[in-house]
């Protein structure tokens, strides 16, 4: 299989993009007219160098911010306020400390007002998804920082999202369970190949995820590269090791070199 998305569907539009916040120094310009598509089943991955803006850019994907200028679209609509099909997953995990695993993947069916005898069979297959079948009943403080995530990718697809949006997921980890959950989140995307986003700082675990990849300028951020990673899937550990991902790797650390 190839790393295309199955269908060119058109999930969400961002045209002329741009974002301002008040500064202590003035207004601080961070994206300046962004404008791309993401298709239906895309795993996209944003780098770029620290504080160029990719983390506002998920935010107003998730219609947590909105934008100063411009437009984003999600299935031709304009983003206003969060839609209840995105999942959305931080650095840190954020579970609830006096939830058990169990708690806290139903959290969101809760709050829709979904009984957790209505969910039931629902929480037990995204606990199966992720590998934390026995964890149940444990509590965050006996987590490891890779279940945790675990727990956190699980509660992001419990309201059967189509849009999964990652802001550094696995930023906080050791490189050892790192690059475990890469492979762990490649797993459950290909079981449900819903459209995803990723921002990173690693270009290794961009061109491993990802079918495509942005790479933004400095602040104000404007997309200096736009790539597609034609590796086959589903892809292995020794493909990091092949001339094809050495290849693409040159290429993203050229374009994030050449604005800095």
């Amino acid at each position: 299989m190839n790393s295309s998305p199955e269908t060119n569907t058109e999930v969400l539009l961002a045209r002329n993009l741009s974002t301002v916040f008040p500064g202590p120094d003035g207004i601080l310009r961070v994206l300046n007219k962004l404008t791309f598509r993401i298709r239906e089943g895309e795993f996209l991955a944003v780098l770029g160098p620290s504080g160029c803006g990719k983390s506002t850019l998920l935010r107003l994907m998730a219609g947590l911010l909105r934008p100063t200028s411009g437009e984003i679209l999600y299935r031709g609509l304009p983003i206003r306020e969060p839609l209840p099909d995105t999942g959305i997953v931080f650095q840190k995990a954020n579970l609830m400390p006096w939830r058990t695993v169990w708690e806290n993947i139903f959290l969101p069916l809760e709050v829709a007002g979904i009984t957790p005898q209505e969910s039931k069979e629902r929480v037990r297959q995204m606990i199966e998804l992720v590998g934390l079948e026995g964890f149940e009943n444990t509590l965050p403080r006996d987590l490891s920082g890779g279940m945790a995530q675990r727990v956190a990718i699980a509660r992001a697809l419990i309201n059967n999202a189509s849009l999964l949006l990652l802001d550094e997921p696995f930023g906080s980890l050791d490189a050892l369970t790192r690059e475990q959950m890469e492979f762990e989140l490649l797993r459950i995307w290909q079981a449900h190949r819903i459209t995803a986003v990723l921002v990173t700082h690693s270009i290794s675990e961009a061109i491993l995820l990802a079918d495509r990849i942005l790479v933004l300028t400095p602040r104000p951020a404007q997309i200096q590269l736009d790539l597609e990673v034609n590796l086959p899937r589903p892809r292995q550990q020794n493909l990091r090791y092949t001339p094809e991902f050495a290849y693409l790797a040159s290429q993203l650390h050229t374009a994030i070199l050449e604005r800095i």
